[in-house]
């Protein structure tokens, strides 16, 4: 399952991300995975930037695993379009970063796995145009 919430006053096309998010799972053999997207403004994904990862500033993408302690079985995607529009990016773009981020991939420990993650960003991405 996946639920798109919208935070924010951008326009966000639900349906258009709903459908980028399910070509990725679905290219991972992963379409039984629950994903929450949620769009959110910068003070809001700051606050989030600064408790989880101890940087006091907004950005793009925050991703979250499945907690399996807690009730909910969803991973989350927290996607700031503010930060987004401003570094240039394109929304769908960092989507498909956040999904692949909690599907568990990974471009910050290796060479190797980065270059694996950007291939797979591209793919999909290349996919929707």
């Amino acid at each position: 399952m996946i639920e798109i919430n919208n935070l924010t006053n951008f326009a966000v096309d639900k349906k258009f991300f709903l459908g980028v998010a399910k070509k990725v799972l679905k290219g991972e053999n992963r379409e039984r995975e629950n994903i929450s997207i949620a769009f959110v403004n910068s003070a809001t994904i700051k606050k989030l930037n600064t408790k989880y990862r101890r940087k006091h500033k907004p950005t793009d993408v925050l991703s979250f695993g499945r907690v399996l302690d807690l009730k909910s079985d969803f991973s989350e995607v927290v996607i700031c379009p503010e930060v987004v529009k401003k570094n240039g990016d394109e929304l769908a773009k960092i989507l498909i970063h956040g999904i692949l981020h909690v599907l568990g991939y990974d471009h910050e420990k290796s060479k190797s796995q980065a270059l694996i993650m950007e291939t797979k960003q591209l793919k999909y991405l290349s996919n929707l145009k």
